[in-house]
């Protein structure tokens, strides 16, 4: 045998392994293949990642992290390898909550497949290939496991045992031993399916004769949930409307007695959708965005029941499989739409799940993890787009599959997928209680530079003093880049101090309250020379001037306060007729200045005390129209982006600041389409903006929702005027008048 061909066959049998969820000798046989290849070559890249993930899965972060490194040199285009490579630099960042839950195994659990748990009526809805006693069922021919079924589990039948507590232990209970083989495509390239692997797929195999079900554990309380909807084939997971009136469900392409392939011969998973009449399932119908040709499963609905969200292999996805929205309107689902980037990777997102406060959950192999499916949650803003993403970390994650959760909109109590206990093997059902913090303490990174230079400095000393006094003061180092990382417990308040041998200190005040997501934070602190001779304190200057905001004229007789972030202290001045002010202040501190005045407001700013400059204020007052900056609205599409959402946050705490203030929200577009249409298209966008608005506690009575279309531009792209899209977006804006100030 050729070189070439033991490589090739060790490629293929790496690969079997990692199809049937063998990671043990999927990491064997790909290490072995690594070590025969003298340098990387195309035809076997993808044998880095497929070997990266059997080591994560395995718990080798640090070897992980080293072949992670190696296929992001030679696979630029995969921003898999440096995302993963970073985190497993230092995962003990996903541990770090773990003592928050409290996890749970489920008594019902048996040594066949349960998982994908779903919320109905008094109990739950799960997926499972279980069979109760010697009866008989329908099975694959290819490895003679049971077709999965709709299952009902009572609330007051789900005891659980406890195996993981405070901490997140691994999982002690015994079950009677089982092991199964995955079903697989029919070639080495075809991926796994949906319901037996937790992969959106298909069912390649024909109806097979009938055999009894392997010895399973107790399954007290549970019944089959529908005859209605358990076919032949596979069935589940599912989702109900909020008032338990219609279930949407996932199965194989298979209706009404018809069987259907796509045109390589592959029978596809289809979303349905069924109606509760008399205690029984009726009326099931298709979706209308299903196909042959692709697979569509894994349904999720919003708290109004209008968005569906699902996840499909469709064309032109970033990956695997991708999740996908669709809006029920005027009677009918909408064409879906893909969640974009921040959602969806070249890897696989499935299993979405939306909370009661709007809020996504799904399970990506994508984002960065523990290994193989993770549980991430995503806070969104219109209902569709992303604010940010975030892994749940230990103890609702593993180095194995974790999928499938619900639960409330505080986390507070809820239930999960996992094949933790078994090694990959089949799934069971836990249930999760929180007990501490929802976030057991927020990562910032403090940056200390040459304010001069510019360049990090190492070794500077920072202390971390919290107001509170439940810690004592800590003291800690930078890095040969100038950073030091601390974990700051939530909802409390800080005094930073960044400190090193020929410099000033510098302090700042530093707070975590309201905070609403957990990514990591970072804070810039520059430090400044001390001065040669040291007869008299350093002095800076903090100057500037109070300025209108339409037409840049200078105020007379605004009061302007200049706060001290490193003690609280307040300084006061008036201006005069020319509109300046001027502070001599300390170096090494941070400093924030407003401007009051009757009848007008202002953002007001942050400033460094760092060099003498001048920062000008403006302020704003009745009939004067500002222009919030990025918010911007992609072609044809009213939503609030995140960039958006991050700066409607500062107008709401600029309406926060004045609780008198009154604005309207004027939205505009581009010139491409109808007049007409702009019209509406902009109408929407301002009232999508008031409504983001409300939702951040802004009252409906102090905004007002105006579209002026295409009727306002701010350069020349009119009809018939060609221009790049930097310059249309420009038109696609949102401006705010102020209707009252106080």
């Amino acid at each position: 045998m050729s070189q070439e061909e033991r490589l090739a066959t060790l490629s293929k049998l790496g690969y079997s392994y990692r199809q049937v969820r063998d990671t043990q000798n999927s990491e064997r046989v790909y290490r072995s293949l690594l070590e025969q290849l003298k340098e990387p070559k195309t035809d076997y890249l993808p044998c880095y990642l497929y070997y990266a993930q059997a080591l994560a899965s395995n718990g080798k972060y640090r070897e992980s992290q080293e072949i992670y490194e190696l296929y992001s040199t030679h696979q630029t285009n995969d921003q898999r390898g440096k995302q993963f490579s970073r985190l497993y630099s230092d995962v003990s960042i996903l541990s770090r909550n773990a003592g928050s839950y409290r996890i749970e195994f489920l008594e019902t659990n048996t040594t066949q497949a349960e998982f994908s748990p779903m919320y109905y009526k008094n109990g739950l809805v799960f997926v499972t290939n279980r069979r109760p006693g010697n009866a008989l069922k329908r099975v694959f021919n290819w490895d003679n496991s049971a077709f999965l079924d709709l299952y009902y589990l009572p609330e007051s039948t789900e005891m659980g045992e406890t195996v993981a507590s405070l901490g997140g232990g691994s999982a002690s209970r015994k079950k009677k031993p089982f092991r199964r083989q995955r079903m697989l495509g029919e070639d080495d390239y075809t991926a796994p399916t949906a319901n037996d692997t937790r992969t959106l797929g298909f069912w390649t195999g024909n109806a097979g004769h009938d055999l009894p079900e392997p010895e399973m554990g107790s399954s007290a309380g549970t019944q089959k949930f529908s005859r209605a909807l358990n076919t032949k084939y596979h069935e589940g997971p599912v989702a109900f409307t909020k008032d338990g009136a219609r279930v949407f469900f996932t199965r194989n392409n298979y209706n009404d007695g018809k069987y259907r392939e796509s045109s390589d011969g592959i029978n596809k998973l289809k979303l349905y959708v069924a109606e509760e009449q008399k205690g029984s399932w009726k009326n099931v119908l298709e979706l209308p965005f299903n196909s042959d040709e692709y697979s569509t499963g894994h349904p999720a609905l919003s708290p109004d029941d209008n968005l569906l969200f699902f996840a499909s292999d469709r064309p032109g996805g970033f990956g695997g499989t991708d999740l996908y929205v669709s809006r029920f309107s005027d009677g009918t689902w909408s064409e879906p739409v893909n969640l974009g980037k921040d959602i969806n990777t070249k890897g696989n997102e499935l299993f979405p799940f939306v909370d009661d406060r709007g809020n996504l959950y799904f399970s990506s192999d994508g984002h960065p993890g523990l290994g193989d499916l993770d549980i991430f949650y995503a806070q969104l803003t219109d209902r569709t787009a992303v604010k940010s993403v975030q892994n749940l970390g230990e103890p609702l994650n593993s180095s194995k599959d974790d999928f499938g959760i619900v639960t409330d909109g505080v986390r507070i109590m809820g239930y999960f997928s996992s094949n933790r206990l078994r090694g990959g093997s089949d799934d069971d059902i836990y249930r999760f209680r929180r007990e501490g913090p929802l976030y057991a303490c927020r990562e910032l990174t403090v940056h200390v530079f040459d304010g001069q230079t510019k360049q990090p400095l190492a070794n500077a000393q920072l202390n971390v003093d919290q107001q509170d006094g439940l810690r004592e003061k800590r003291q800690t180092q930078t890095d040969g880049e100038g950073n030091v990382r601390v974990c700051l417990d939530p909802d409390s308040d800080f005094r930073l101090a960044a400190s090193m041998t020929g410099y000033l200190s510098n302090r700042l005040g530093f707070s975590t309250r309201g905070l609403s997501d957990d990514q990591p934070l970072r804070l810039e602190m520059p430090l400044h020379t001390a001065p040669a001779l040291s007869g008299q304190p350093l002095k800076s200057k903090i100057r500037g001037r109070i300025l209108t905001h339409t037409g840049r004229l200078p105020i007379d007789s605004v009061e302007v306060l200049l706060r001290n972030l490193c003690d609280s202290t307040v300084s006061k001045m008036v201006t005069g007729p020319d509109g300046r002010y001027e502070f001599t202040v300390d170096p090494g501190c941070e400093y924030t200045i407003e401007a009051l005045k009757d009848c007008l407001g202002t953002t007001g700013a942050r400033i460094s005390s760092g060099a003498d400059s001048a920062t000008n204020l403006t302020m704003f007052r009745k009939g004067d129209i500002i222009e919030i900056q990025n918010i911007y609205y992609d072609l044809d599409r009213w939503a609030i982006r995140p960039d958006a959402g991050r700066e409607l946050d500062r107008l709401v705490a600029l309406m926060k600041k004045y609780p008198a203030m009154r604005i309207e929200m004027r939205s505009h577009t581009d010139s491409r389409g109808s007049a007409e249409y702009n019209k509406a298209l902009s109408t929407k966008r301002a009232r999508a903006a008031v409504t983001y608005l409300s939702k951040n506690g802004i009252a409906g009575q102090r905004t007002k929702a105006t579209g002026y279309g295409e009727s306002v531009l701010l350069n020349d792209c009119k009809d018939g005027v060609k221009c790049s899209e930097t310059e249309q977006q420009r038109n696609r804006r949102t401006e705010i008048k102020i209707l009252q100030v106080e």
